[in-house]
Protein backbone atom coordinates (compact mmCIF):
# COMPACT_ATOMS: atom_id res chain seq x y z
CA UNK A 1 0.00 0.00 0.00
CA UNK A 2 1.51 3.12 -0.98
CA UNK A 3 1.42 6.68 0.96
CA UNK A 4 -0.61 7.85 -1.79
CA UNK A 5 -3.51 5.81 -0.96
CA UNK A 6 -2.99 6.14 2.58
CA UNK A 7 -3.45 9.77 2.61
CA UNK A 8 -6.67 9.73 0.60
CA UNK A 9 -8.09 7.32 3.09
CA UNK A 10 -7.98 9.09 6.10
CA UNK A 11 -7.13 12.41 5.10
CA UNK A 12 -4.19 14.74 5.24
CA UNK A 13 -5.97 16.95 7.59
CA UNK A 14 -6.35 13.46 10.40
CA UNK A 15 -2.50 13.10 9.69
CA UNK A 16 -1.38 16.79 10.09
CA UNK A 17 -2.40 18.42 13.10
CA UNK A 18 -1.51 21.54 15.34
CA UNK A 19 0.17 19.98 18.04
CA UNK A 20 2.69 22.61 20.62
CA UNK A 21 6.24 21.05 20.29
CA UNK A 22 7.45 22.00 23.53
CA UNK A 23 4.41 22.28 26.65
CA UNK A 24 5.89 25.33 28.07
CA UNK A 25 4.55 28.35 30.40
CA UNK A 26 3.20 30.24 26.74
CA UNK A 27 1.13 28.18 24.78
CA UNK A 28 1.69 30.38 21.91
CA UNK A 29 4.33 28.34 20.18
CA UNK A 30 3.30 25.56 18.48
CA UNK A 31 4.48 23.48 15.58
CA UNK A 32 3.37 20.93 12.83
CA UNK A 33 3.67 17.13 14.05
CA UNK A 34 2.95 13.90 12.10
CA UNK A 35 0.12 12.07 13.73
CA UNK A 36 0.46 8.21 12.46
CA UNK A 37 -2.22 6.22 13.38
CA UNK A 38 -1.50 2.11 13.92
CA UNK A 39 -4.52 -0.42 13.37
CA UNK A 40 -4.92 -3.43 15.36
CA UNK A 41 -2.64 -5.96 13.92
CA UNK A 42 -1.55 -9.49 15.01
CA UNK A 43 2.45 -10.68 14.26
CA UNK A 44 1.66 -14.22 13.12
CA UNK A 45 3.78 -16.48 15.48
CA UNK A 46 6.59 -18.23 14.13
CA UNK A 47 7.90 -21.68 14.03
CA UNK A 48 10.37 -24.09 15.41
CA UNK A 49 12.01 -27.34 14.39
CA UNK A 50 13.15 -28.42 17.45
CA UNK A 51 10.67 -30.01 20.17
CA UNK A 52 10.02 -33.64 18.74
CA UNK A 53 11.77 -36.78 18.91
CA UNK A 54 11.64 -40.45 16.75
CA UNK A 55 10.35 -43.68 18.86
CA UNK A 56 12.88 -46.14 19.64
CA UNK A 57 13.83 -48.80 17.27
CA UNK A 58 14.87 -51.41 20.21
CA UNK A 59 17.62 -52.59 18.02
CA UNK A 60 20.57 -55.14 19.30
CA UNK A 61 21.62 -58.85 20.65
CA UNK A 62 18.54 -59.86 21.62
CA UNK A 63 20.16 -63.42 22.85
CA UNK A 64 24.06 -63.82 23.61
CA UNK A 65 25.76 -66.58 23.11
CA UNK A 66 25.52 -69.85 25.26
CA UNK A 67 21.95 -68.85 25.38
CA UNK A 68 18.80 -71.25 24.50
CA UNK A 69 16.05 -70.84 21.72
CA UNK A 70 13.43 -72.33 20.10
CA UNK A 71 12.29 -72.04 16.52
CA UNK A 72 11.64 -68.51 15.53
CA UNK A 73 13.53 -66.45 18.85
CA UNK A 74 14.95 -63.23 17.34
CA UNK A 75 18.47 -63.24 18.54
CA UNK A 76 19.57 -60.25 16.43
CA UNK A 77 17.50 -57.17 15.39
CA UNK A 78 19.48 -54.75 13.45
CA UNK A 79 20.03 -52.11 10.62
CA UNK A 80 21.42 -54.34 7.40
CA UNK A 81 24.07 -57.04 8.14
CA UNK A 82 26.44 -55.99 10.70
CA UNK A 83 25.47 -60.16 11.79
CA UNK A 84 25.39 -62.55 9.12
CA UNK A 85 22.99 -65.51 8.99
CA UNK A 86 24.83 -69.21 9.96
CA UNK A 87 24.17 -72.87 10.58
CA UNK A 88 20.29 -72.94 11.11
CA UNK A 89 20.07 -69.31 11.63
CA UNK A 90 17.22 -67.29 9.13
CA UNK A 91 17.56 -63.71 8.10
CA UNK A 92 14.01 -61.79 7.89
CA UNK A 93 13.55 -58.89 5.49
CA UNK A 94 14.64 -56.24 8.07
CA UNK A 95 17.90 -58.35 8.21
CA UNK A 96 16.25 -59.67 11.79
CA UNK A 97 18.48 -62.94 12.35
CA UNK A 98 16.29 -65.85 13.70
CA UNK A 99 16.48 -68.94 15.10
CA UNK A 100 15.83 -72.20 12.48
CA UNK A 101 15.97 -75.03 15.51
CA UNK A 102 15.85 -75.55 18.80
CA UNK A 103 19.48 -74.90 20.22
CA UNK A 104 22.07 -72.93 21.86
CA UNK A 105 23.83 -69.27 20.07
CA UNK A 106 27.25 -69.24 18.72
CA UNK A 107 28.91 -66.40 17.71
CA UNK A 108 31.48 -66.38 15.21
CA UNK A 109 34.29 -64.16 13.93
CA UNK A 110 36.36 -65.07 10.52
CA UNK A 111 39.70 -64.25 11.08
CA UNK A 112 40.75 -62.46 7.99
CA UNK A 113 37.49 -60.95 6.72
CA UNK A 114 36.60 -59.87 10.30
CA UNK A 115 32.87 -60.86 9.59
CA UNK A 116 30.73 -62.05 12.23
CA UNK A 117 28.42 -64.94 11.99
CA UNK A 118 25.55 -66.19 14.26
CA UNK A 119 24.74 -69.99 14.83
CA UNK A 120 22.39 -72.16 16.52
CA UNK A 121 24.13 -75.43 17.84
CA UNK A 122 21.09 -77.62 17.48
CA UNK A 123 19.85 -79.81 20.91
CA UNK A 124 20.13 -82.92 18.75
CA UNK A 125 23.20 -82.63 16.99
CA UNK A 126 23.40 -81.69 13.25
CA UNK A 127 21.31 -83.58 10.83
CA UNK A 128 22.57 -84.37 7.67
CA UNK A 129 19.92 -84.21 4.33
CA UNK A 130 18.93 -87.56 3.61
CA UNK A 131 20.46 -87.76 0.56
CA UNK A 132 23.76 -87.28 2.15
CA UNK A 133 22.58 -89.02 5.11
CA UNK A 134 23.78 -93.00 3.99
CA UNK A 135 26.88 -91.46 2.31
CA UNK A 136 28.37 -90.93 5.31
CA UNK A 137 27.81 -93.59 7.14
CA UNK A 138 29.68 -95.67 3.92
CA UNK A 139 33.70 -96.32 4.77
CA UNK A 140 35.71 -94.50 2.26
CA UNK A 141 38.55 -97.43 0.55
CA UNK A 142 41.54 -96.28 -0.41
CA UNK A 143 41.04 -96.35 -3.65
CA UNK A 144 38.32 -94.09 -4.00
CA UNK A 145 40.49 -91.81 -2.16
CA UNK A 146 42.96 -91.29 -5.40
Amino acid sequence: MSLSTIFRRVGLQDLVSNAPVYSGVSEASGGLTLIFRRWASKKTAGSTKNGRDSNPKYLGVKKFGGERVIPGNIIIRQRGTRFHPGNYVGMGKDHTLYALKEGNVRFERHKLSGRKWVHVDPKEGHVLHPIYADAATKPVSESQLC
